[in-house]
């Protein structure tokens, strides 16, 4: 007892720190139970939990129980004022109806500056907060947290299991802030990003797993400075999907750092990273991506790049794509390296990783660092096909099936200062293989095997850079 009072006493002080900083007087706060919410699972408290919301106390207080709900509690944030939904996690929201089970609407429509930022809206519905709650779905359309028109939306410290879609933005948002939270076991996807027009969102410190709709989905709409950071992402089909086709604006300006991307299966379509940045008429167009510092393993394709531009990729340890470590496809600008890519014998590697690494219609191209080590049934290690102006250099490529470094109708690049080997291979094995294309330069590389190499693609060195 003598060691838990204290833990008691602290977040009991916190607690009252928490409520305290939106106004809240602790010694007469009232929870959603004096509007006559039961919290027992079994009364509906709908009614009782939109009272709390609409009485404008602000602070929408949810105590130890179970709160059964029927119908979207709506806060409205033009008429309730600034709200704060919170709990010590100990209160958990049943939705039995369809619908979200909180619905925050707003009226921004401006921007991230100040200045667009009309003084109504500064005055009654800055930062509306989700904080310390359990939401579950037990209808089949059931979701949990929907949320537009909004500024400086925070939800943090919450669970939502069993819906369609956990977190779900649309239409118009700005400075979001979602961390330290649970999204976990949804039908749909568990934070959606659904054709809004988003500046500014910052994912932290979060579990998002088992949602058969994806981890972190972005279709559509206009979102710019995506940070996602501290996160374990695993077990979605596809982990992160950043889907820009079709979009006007499309999905730019985006980091995914110091992550663990994990488990999404081997289907066809599964993927860590995928990131598609078409802009309408199909044009490689959006990027600014970066991904820095993360762990991935045991999926189809670990990180797949297709129509982007501006794309840089360092500092990641990336294991068992059981078809593609690396696939990036029509795209421009891409800074690739240091990465380690490897096997992981924990996940059926042997009988199904593939592990390759392929860039085909790629132009202006940095790839320096990479440490690249059994590749298995691709053509080769490393592919470059149809590529130009690739410049790649300081890469180890060791013991990948049928070849190194393979180069198809690769145009004025240069590949130097490499070490290429395979010491595990009987069977004929070439270190680099170069076909079609023109221009290149191939030099000072340390070889294990034979260089097959198109005379007529190589650029002699006495040539002119023209």
């Amino acid at each position: 007892m003598t060691a838990i009072a204290p833990r008691v006493e602290f977040f009991s002080a916190f607690l009252a720190l928490t409520l305290s900083a939106s106004g809240a007087d602790w010694n007469t706060l009232k929870t959603v139970g004096d509007f006559g919410a039961i919290g027992d699972g079994v009364a509906d408290d709908t009614a009782a939990i939109q009272s709390a919301v609409e009485s404008n106390a602000g602070d929408v207080v949810f105590s130890r129980g179970v709160y059964r709900i029927t119908k979207p509690i709506i806060i409205d944030l033009d008429k309730a004022g600034p709200v704060s939904v919170i709990g010590t996690g100990t209160g958990k929201i049943v939705m039995a109806g369809p619908g979200p089970a909180l619905k925050f609407v707003g009226t921004h429509e401006g921007t991230a500056s100040p200045a667009s930022v009309k003084p109504e809206v500064w005055q009654r519905q800055r930062m509306p907060m989700v904080e310390g709650l359990v939401i579950v779905g037990e209808h089949e359309a059931a979701c949990g947290i929907e949320v537009t028109g909004t500024i400086k939306l925070t939800i943090t410290r919450t669970t939502v299991r069993g819906v369609l879609h956990a977190i779900h933005l649309t239409v118009r948002n700005r400075n979001v802030i979602v961390s330290d939270c649970h999204l976990y076991e949804n039908r749909g996807v568990g934070l959606y990003l659904d054709g809004v027009d988003l500046h500014q969102i910052n994912v932290a410190g979060s579990h998002v797993s088992y949602n058969a709709g994806g981890g972190i989905v972005v279709r559509g709409g206009n979102v710019r400075n995506l940070h996602v950071s501290g996160c374990d992402i695993e077990g979605n089909r596809q982990n992160i999907l950043l889907d820009s086709a079709g979009a006007a604006a499309g999905v730019a300006e985006v980091a995914i750092t110091g992550c663990t991307l994990q488990h999404p299966g081997d289907g066809e379509d599964s993927a860590n990273i995928r990131f598609i940045g078409a802009d309408p008429e199909g044009g490689r167009n959006w990027g600014f991506l970066t991904i820095t510092g993360n762990v991935f393993t045991d999926t189809e394709t670990n990180i797949d790049i297709c129509k982007a531009r501006t794309v840089s990729i360092t500092g990641n340890t990336v294991g068992t794509g059981y078809r593609y470590s690396l696939r990036i496809v029509d795209s421009s600008n891409l800074t690739i390296g240091p990465n380690t890519f490897d096997r992981h014998p924990r996940y059926r590697d042997e009988q199904t990783a593939d592990n390759a690494l392929l860039l085909a219609g790629c132009d202006d191209v940095t790839i320096s660092g990479l440490h690249i080590n059994g590749v298995r049934r691709a053509e080769g290690g490393l592919v470059l096909e149809d590529c130009r102006r690739v410049n790649l250099t300081g890469c180890t490529i060791l013991d990948c099936d049928h070849a190194g470094l393979v180069l198809k109708n690769v145009s004025d690049s240069r590949v130097a200062d490499c070490l290429i080997r395979n010491d595990v291979t009987a069977a004929p094995w070439r270190a680099i293989q170069l076909t079609g294309g023109h221009g290149n330069a191939i030099g000072d590389n340390s070889l294990g095997g034979p260089a097959e190499i198109d005379s007529k693609a190589v650029r002699a060195a006495a040539e002119s850079s023209n």
